[in-house]
């Protein structure tokens, strides 16, 4: 006589499937931005003069932190890497971030927008010295379109484009200038790039540091929805590792 175990149901794990923005920097840098990539290895960046966005492998190893010690160190900026930092480096800055999503955003070209350009880079350096709203390089204006308003002559407010995964592209560089803030310019700004980006078929989507509650209301009231938590942080390579 034979006893049959009794039969058991288990439900499926489910494992989110790896998105295009999980790494949204090594998207951009091995897809639409590939002609930017500075390589070592498995590791990418954009020129320093770009902006200081790295791409490491979702799960890099030894060899992995030694490339990126040799290519962006000793101070490295790891922006939007969720991973683990090796004991032997040294955690220097970190910001707790989010990454926010087109879910409903209704874009709409701006009357009073311009497209900023290579001339218009000192104004715009000035700009985000005065308000900081992130890293904006001598070079960044080249990684997508960037919109202004200008009153009297002087650019108050912009906005544009930085990393571009393959069908997303980031907006970036939201600023105005403490005099016109209030008068709703960073949201008229926000709907204009959202429209080019729409224009060309592809998403719109942004950052920003998870204690800004202002900035964030204002994208969700825009209709950005946050997607995921993520970091910003700086990281001060070992001796041991030979450096840029």
């Amino acid at each position: 006589m034979t006893t049959e175990a009794p039969h058991t149901t288990e439900a499926p794990r489910t494992v989110d499937a790896p998105h295009v923005l999980d790494n949204p920097a090594l998207a951009a840098l091995t897809g639409p931005h590939a002609h930017f990539a500075e390589r070592r290895g498995r590791v990418l960046r954009y020129p320093v003069d770009v902006t200081p966005w790295l791409a490491l492998p979702d799960e890099p190893d030894t060899d992995d932190w030694a490339d990126v010690a040799a290519l962006a160190g000793p101070e490295v900026p790891l922006l939007g890497f969720r991973g683990r930092v090796p004991d032997d480096w040294e955690v220097t800055e970190r910001i707790e971030g989010v990454q926010m999503v087109d879910d409903g955003v209704i874009p709409a070209p701006d009357p009073e927008a311009v497209r900023l350009g290579p001339a218009d880079v000192p104004e715009m350096l000035d700009l985000v010295a005065r308000t900081r709203p992130g890293p904006f390089l001598p070079r960044t204006i080249e990684l997508g379109t960037y919109l202004g308003i200008r009153r009297h002559g002087a650019l108050v407010a912009m906005a544009g484009e930085r990393l571009h995964p393959p069908g997303w592209t980031e907006i970036s560089a939201v600023c105005t200038d403490p005099v016109v803030r209030g008068e709703g310019l960073a949201t008229r700004l926000i709907l204009a790039v959202s429209h080019g980006i729409r224009e060309r078929g592809e998403t719109p989507f942004l950052h920003t540091g998870a204690g800004n509650t202002n900035a964030i209301r204002l994208y969700e009231s825009l209709g950005f929805r946050q997607r995921r938590t993520t970091v910003f942080a700086t990281a001060r390579a070992p001796r041991r590792f030979p450096v840029a």
